[in-house]
């Protein structure tokens, strides 16, 4: 069985990985597991294959198990039965320029890297590599399951499923998960005691269902934030007063996906929210590789922590064939019926030895569904400005995009869609290379 990791360079998310698939004493006693490393940077793939060499001896992986790198992507994928990507095209400078420019001209962002000007760019950057992803797998492992966790998820996804000719794609994020972890401690629930159901889109699905023993536990969420005034002040919080549904990303990612708080200084300081937050995350994100890797090299310990991912349960459930349930983002072919046909959204999935099948789930709320929509209509022009070659979708991706709308005049937007066009160059697909 071979696994390869697409951005293996990504050294902190390709720990916990490794350290959930070798949790599993089906998967790392393995005699045929290959674990195939694959980044374009021959420092973060050094270190990538140092990690990797030395979580497999914490963890007793199995002595037949074989560690491969590969600084070309097509011999990593080379008979894969499964594809991680958590690729990051243009890394830590092409965050800055997410950031920089449209500060430059007024906008405010936070995270910057699923909707907005941040998002629609780290997407149109991302697609030319999904599209040699996609050829090759369909070459040399087309029964492969990808497994997707860079960012923008649903851009990345939708775009997979449109224009290339990958069979088995699913979109994995910790959102949900995390949310209901954080959601039982605060009502001091333990988790395993709870039930829930949740859907929508990647970082802003809804909890629909909040329940112990088939009683609804909002209530007890209700009287968590009466005691503590303090919850008021977080994005998501004042997003569930205000909607009746509770929102599954945090507040900083939440803040921007709505026309509401980062255009107003009074609401960024009563929501205490962080602009420019994502740019800190990353150097931060770049400091802990570099102490990883100074570490490996000179023989001191990494740490070896579980992360609760999907990807390694995914994984052991179509090896093994247990059943789970994990959230994914996939197409929506009659999932979630008041959202567009086509686009992608995030629902409860069904995992076995057939693979991850999607459920089903009953319309959201007509308000949640609405706000959806409008992420939705970012996805479907920046996913169309690429499959089809028209750079003045880029411009109208902007428009529709809610908090760039409601902070920017439409000159404004027209005029910061051109810089971002001139910034990133090479990075965008060749027909997007033009102002629109």
């Amino acid at each position: 069985m071979k696994i390869a990791f697409l951005g293996a360079g990504s050294v902190e998310f390709t720990q916990g990985l490794l350290t959930d698939l070798f949790g599993f004493p089906e998967l790392r006693e393995r005699s045929d597991l290959e674990i195939a490393l694959h980044d374009i940077n021959p420092d973060r793939l050094e270190t990538a294959e140092a990690a990797a060499r030395y979580i497999a001896a914490e963890k007793g992986a199995g002595g037949a198990l074989k560690i491969t790198t590969h600084l070309e992507r097509r011999p990593a994928l080379d008979g894969a039965d499964f594809v991680i990507n958590i690729i990051q095209v243009g890394m830590i400078d092409a965050t800055r320029t997410d950031f920089e420019i449209p500060a430059r001209h007024g906008l405010r962002q936070t995270i910057g890297d699923t909707l907005g000007v941040g998002g629609i760019f780290r997407a149109l950057r991302t697609f030319p590599v999904l599209d040699g992803i996609g050829r090759d797998i369909a070459e040399l492992c087309p029964d492969a399951w990808l497994l997707n966790y860079t960012n923008p998820m649903a851009m990345n996804v939708w775009y997979l499923a449109a224009a290339t000719p990958v069979k088995n794609v699913v979109g994995l994020c910790h959102s949900v998960h995390w949310t209901m972890h954080d959601l039982a401690q605060l009502v001091g629930v333990p988790l395993e005691e709870v039930s829930y159901l949740a859907a929508g889109v990647n970082h802003q699905a809804w909890v629909l269902r909040f329940e112990r023993a088939g009683e609804s536990l909002y209530p007890l969420l209700d009287e968590a934030i009466e005691r503590d005034p303090g919850l008021l002040r977080r994005v998501r919080v004042d997003m569930y007063r205000r909607l009746g549904v509770y929102p599954t990303e945090s507040s900083e990612h939440s803040a921007e996906y709505v026309p509401w708080y980062l255009h107003s200084d009074q609401e960024i300081e009563r929501l205490r929210l962080p602009v420019g937050a994502y740019i800190g995350i990353s150097e931060e994100n770049v400091r802990r590789y570099e102490a990883t890797r100074d570490a490996l090299r000179a023989g001191r310990p990494i740490a070896v922590e579980a992360t609760m991912e999907y990807a390694p349960q995914i994984i052991h459930s179509i090896v093994t064939g247990t059943p789970r349930v994990v959230y994914g983002n996939v197409v929506n072919r009659g999932l979630i019926g008041n959202l567009p046909a086509g686009s992608v959204v995030e629902v409860p999935c069904a995992v076995d030895a057939l693979g991850v099948r999607p459920t089903a789930v009953p319309d959201l709320p007509p308000q949640c569904a609405a706000l959806n929509r409008a992420y939705v209509a970012v996805n479907e022009l920046t996913v169309r400005a690429a499959v089809e070659g028209r750079p003045e979708y880029i411009r109208h991706a902007m428009m529709a995009d809610p908090n760039t709308a409601a902070s920017l005049t439409v000159e404004a937007i027209a005029e910061l869609c051109d810089d971002m066009v001139r910034a990133h160059g090479d990075l965008l697909p060749e027909p997007l290379r033009s102002r629109s």
